[in-house]
């Protein structure tokens, strides 16, 4: 740091508190400029995925300099320390748009980024405008993109109209795995040309070889034949030789190299044709002391072909026509095939290899590479034009694209206050009568599924699909209730762009959504539990019927039989079962006359709030686990789910979180009747009974009855 840096004083930051935590507010250039000297403990986050934000690719691309899809504090100062050095309006950096005036440019320290952007609206018959948008840099890119030499130092087939030419670059392009050029198509840079400059000339002296050493060919061009029939058959002759003298050493191992009984028991239970593996591990012919290898009769069938071929290509032309071949005779042939073997196994490893060798010598004899070498040289000549539409495709960008990604970077000012959307909202999700703002695009579901539970959201996983297209997104419900929120569920999902995607639920991570949810709850759970049972209770009822009546059937189908006789009277069972039934009838009444005695020994204003404690009693629980899982509901995880590295809590509090939820509601102004034709009719039969209950236990109470 330089002693100016160490004298100047530090820097009046401001912040604001929102989310449960203090986030800087960047609205000056000043700001943006002493932005390195902010600790990052006070950044919001300090990692961001370089996809799935609601900004352009290609700018974030051009961000993230280390290209491993994750931009970090270095990478964004380094990008705003680029933009700021070319722009003399440098304030257009913390407010952002949509196109670059031609005046914001400090055209004197880059006079040429000015001219480049002249000269690409020149291009774009709008000479003389005095504003550039992104659409026209993208376009300027993709026009000198397409021209058969643009500057980036690698030339394609395309990139001449010499024909040789153009074939050679074809072939090294697919010999080599050339680079690809900007316009997508695989081609030669100055490194590939290189290498292959290096293998061409390695390649023409290994050839050039059996001229300088007539022995490489000793019998000329059938040599390669000879070569490729000693190889096939050379390990198996050595292994015969080597059992014959084994032999000799010891009679005894005679017969037990030619091959074990078992062997040729397993070989006469199979069908033989003469490629059989087991056949062809056993020896070459029959092994003797002294003995030497047959040349025609008596070889092992797996190896006739083989051995036909080295007795024409390599016996007779240098041996002479004979029967068989000793070992003598055996190690002249390798002698003589030596030398052939020692230039085959030095050629140079290269993709050039496989080329005709003609063509090869013709390539280093010939002009063709100086001319490959003078067309990557014009290509290259064109790298400064290159860099300065790059440059002015890079500035536009980041006039448009940097302030938003730095306010959702730095602090999420886009999202807290809700003015626009922030960067990592995927859209909006239409369900159940509501709309959630809170989506994401999931990036990876493996890593979304281990972390974003521990966001406290109440989360929709959503299998979106369009004209083909696929993509996950998870949606936060934060208001409303989780009644109808079921797996398989439909809805839809508007993307920032406004397109519509089917959206199905496959997935949720239940969490409380509000506090009106939880005080309900229990009356839900109680309500679902009785209907589950009365449902269980009355499909009992229905089979048993289903059963008597079955079993009714298949008596009145058969012979009669003597009914049985009727089990004796047990009056005493019964009589113990009528005083439990009675003494549970009377324990449940004078509960419930207890209940009623109390509350008609309450004072009338002392009535609601008992009534209000016991709702209290029972909702109470339910509240407040609810309200502590509310106010520690954090955006941190969901996104960390997705790649961030967020460096904040970033609660999302009740009244905030039900902002991001908004339900349906009928439009200000409008009207409605409240007439139904086709509203059930309900029966006043059940408050009857409640009322009825109720006087009859006050006129028992009243007249002593009760109490007795």
């Amino acid at each position: 740091m330089s002693t100016l840096e160490q004298n100047r004083p530090p820097h009046p930051w401001q912040f604001f508190r929102v989310g449960g935590f203090d986030q800087v507010k960047l609205e000056t250039w000043a700001d943006l400029a002493r932005l390195a000297e902010l600790d990052q403990k006070l950044w919001v986050a300090l990692s961001v995925p370089a996809r799935g934000l609601a900004l352009d690719e290609k700018t974030l691309a051009l961000v993230d300099t280390d290209g491993d899809g994750h931009i970090r504090p270095p990478e964004l100062l380094a990008a705003l320390d680029w933009a700021g050095a070319r722009l003399k309006h440098k304030e257009v950096l913390v407010q952002g748009s949509p196109a670059l005036s031609l005046e914001w440019l400090d055209a004197a320290a880059h006079p040429a980024l000015r001219a480049a952007l002249e000269h690409i609206l020149a291009g774009l018959d709008k000479a003389g405008a005095t504003e550039i948008s992104v659409a026209d840099t993208c376009e300027a890119v993709q026009r000198f993109a397409a021209q058969p030499l643009n500057g980036d130092g690698i030339v394609t087939s395309a990139s001449t109209e010499d024909a040789e030419l153009a074939a050679l670059i074809g072939d090294l392009a697919g010999a080599y795995g050339g680079p690809q050029d900007r316009n997508g198509q695989a081609g030669v840079d100055q490194p590939l040309f290189e290498r292959f400059q290096a293998e061409l000339q390695q390649l023409n002296s290994w050839q050039q070889a059996p001229a300088r050493e007539p022995g490489c060919l000793p019998l000329g061009p059938a040599t390669a034949a000879a070569g490729a029939a000693l190889a096939a058959v050379a390990a198996k002759i050595d292994d015969y030789f080597t059992r014959c003298r084994l032999a000799a050493f010891d009679p005894k191992a005679g017969a037990l190299v030619n091959g074990a009984e078992e062997q040729f028991k397993a070989l006469g239970l199979q069908q033989l044709d003469g490629s059989s593996a087991a056949m062809a591990a056993l020896p070459l012919a029959l092994v003797e002391a002294g003995r030497p290898l047959p040349l025609s009769d008596g070889i092992n069938p797996a190896w006739g072909a083989a051995m036909a071929a080295f007795r024409e290509q390599l016996v007779q032309p240098l041996l002479g026509e004979r029967d068989a071949l000793d070992e003598a005779g055996w190690h002249s042939l390798c002698q003589t095939m030596a030398a052939y073997q020692a230039w085959q196994a030095a050629q140079p490893e290269s993709p050039l290899g496989s080329w005709d060798p003609a063509r090869l010598e013709a390539l280093a004899s010939g002009d063709l590479p100086a001319r490959l070498q003078a067309l990557i040289a014009a290509d290259q000549a064109l790298q400064p034009e290159a860099e300065a539409i790059a440059a002015a495709d890079q500035i536009t960008r980041y006039v448009r694209d940097l302030p938003r990604l730095v306010h959702n970077f730095v602090a999420f000012r886009d999202f807290y206050s809700r003015q626009d959307a922030a960067a990592f909202q995927a859209g909006t999700l239409y369900i159940d009568g509501r709309s959630c703002e809170l989506t994401l695009e999931v990036l990876d579901p493996a890593r979304h599924a281990s972390l974003a539970g521990l966001s406290g959201l109440y989360l929709l996983y959503c299998d979106c699909s369009r004209a083909g297209a696929r993509k996950q997104i998870a949606a936060a419900v934060t208001a409303g209730d989780a009644d109808q929120l079921l797996v398989g569920r439909n809805g839809v999902f508007y993307d920032r762009d406004g397109q519509d995607w089917d959206a199905t639920v496959s997935r949720i991570v239940e969490h409380p959504i509000s506090l009106r949810q939880a005080f309900w709850s229990p009356y839900k759970k109680v309500t679902r539990l009785v209907a589950e049972q009365v449902q269980k209770f009355a499909a009992a009822k229905s089979k048993g019927a289903d059963e008597l009546l079955a079993a009714k059937a298949a008596t009145a189908t058969t012979p009669a039989a003597e009914p049985p006789k009727p089990a004796p009277f047990d009056a005493a069972r019964f009589a113990g079962i009528f005083a439990a039934i009675g003494l549970a009838l009377g324990a449940l009444g004078t509960a419930l006359a207890s209940v009623v005695t109390g509350f008609l020994g309450l004072k009338a204003w002392q009535i609601p709030l008992a009534l209000a404690g016991i709702l209290l009693l029972i909702s109470g629980p339910a509240m407040a686990m609810a309200w502590f899982k509310l106010r520690n509901r954090s955006l941190a995880a969901l996104l960390d789910a997705n790649g961030w590295a967020v460096n904040a809590r970033a609660r999302i509090n009740i009244p905030f979180g039900t902002a991001l939820t908004q339900l349906a509601r009928l439009p200000e102004g409008a009207s409605r009747s409240r007439q139904d034709p086709y509203a059930e009719q309900k029966s006043p039969l059940g408050l009857f009974i409640v009322i009825g209950t109720l006087l009859t236990l006050l006129v028992l109470y009243l007249t002593g009855h009760l109490g007795a």
